[in-house]
């Protein structure tokens, strides 16, 4: 069956995806109005902090990265991201550290979890419950519990949503509120635009899914998209089930193209996708397309996915919706289910007989009493 017709036709997604996973880009829309209504019923009285940090690891870390791209040019706070054990040796009480584990379970969280309890930091937990939820309340800090029975990377909107909506309850950023509408508003075109019901000759994700699938796709961004390539990478492997890597403008310009000056044979395996924004400045946008010409010659394919919106949330989200689409429509040419995540599942098996879990949770047990 052509590719246009396997992905114009319901029951062959229905037959690969299983599991649904493309229902959670369809109804994108619906999850992000939800969780930011969820945001608003968490209580926060910390005052500004001085640094802040958000510390998870895979679904639960992305949203971090997010949120430093967005508020980079709003908050006066720096803010970084922690996918360790422990926090950085600055953090103290003057540092609001949100913990994000969707399951709440999550060792490398827990542990964080612990350390800045230790550190008399500010803290924020974000999970649908666990041992996270449970050591929260034992210890009277903030936790927003969000939906459970979800597979971690399709709760981006639980887990990041809530992280501008309280750094606006403490007087970090403003005007959230005000993104949510036009957020809410694209994505329910975005999510037309690109559902199973629109044929391909008419949908972005399916049109790129068809091009880029058999190669390896390397996904490049800028300013506020540089997470959103990330995401998009992270989405291809778990997903679609294939290598993936990211870069961002400017920095590429000064390694990456020199990647593919000799690359000859070793192109064709490989696609581009770079991302745009129609608001782009004169200055990236000069860069990017300079790049093109020198690097996107056969047999490297290229391809570009727009932005939609006008506010900052708006815009990275509905290209953050384009890509989900597109590797779940990858997933299903490629005849995998989307969702299972079996190589993730065993390491944690392999990993949890290490008995760290079992120590941190012991030692906040201590703690709580």
């Amino acid at each position: 069956m052509p590719k246009a017709a396997f992905l114009d036709n319901p029951d062959e997604i229905k037959r690969i995806d299983r599991n649904n996973m493309l229902s959670f880009c369809v109804d994108a829309p619906k999850h992000y109005g939800e969780a930011a209504r969820i945001a608003k019923t968490l209580s926060v009285s910390y005052p500004k902090p001085q640094t802040i940090i958000v510390a998870g690891m895979g679904g639960s870390a992305i949203g971090g990265e997010l949120l430093k791209d967005w508020a980079r040019d709003r908050a006066a706070v720096p803010i970084e991201v922690c996918r360790e054990y422990s926090l950085p040796a600055y953090a103290n009480k003057k540092t609001l550290v949100f913990v994000v584990s969707y399951s709440g379970e999550t060792e490398e969280s827990l542990s964080v979890f612990l350390d800045a309890i230790k550190r008399k930091c500010m803290v924020v937990c974000i999970s649908s419950g666990g041992k996270l939820r449970e050591f929260a309340r034992k210890l009277n800090v903030p936790h927003l519990r969000v939906p459970s029975g979800m597979a971690p990377r399709a709760t981006l909107p639980y887990l990041f949503m809530p992280l501008p909506s309280i750094l606006e309850k403490i007087g970090i950023v403003s005007g959230v509120s005000a993104e949510v509408s036009d957020v809410t508003r694209i994505l329910k075109l975005v999510s037309l635009e690109n559902s199973p019901e629109k044929p391909q000759s008419g949908n972005v994700s399916k049109t790129l899914a068809s091009n880029i699938c058999g190669t390896i796709p390397v996904v490049y961004g800028f300013g506020i998209y540089r997470a959103v390539a990330q995401r998009f990478k992270t989405q291809f492997n778990e997903n679609s089930k294939v290598p993936a890597k990211w870069e961002a403008f400017p920095e590429l310009n000064h390694n990456e193209i020199v990647g593919w000056e000799e690359a000859g044979t070793l192109a064709k395996d490989f696609s581009l996708i770079f991302i745009r924004d129609n608001d782009e400045s004169n200055e990236m946008r000069r860069r990017i397309e300079v790049t093109q010409k020198l690097i996107c010659k056969e047999p490297l394919k290229a391809f570009e996915v727009w932005n939609k919106g006008k506010t900052k949330l708006a815009k990275m989200l509905s290209v953050i919706c384009i890509g989900d689409f597109t590797s779940v429509y990858l997933a299903v040419l490629r005849g995998v289910d989307p969702t299972p995540v079996k190589t993730i599942s065993l390491l944690k098996e392999k990993i949890k007989q290490s008995g760290l879990k079992d120590k941190v949770t012991s030692e906040l047990q201590k703690i709580a009493k």
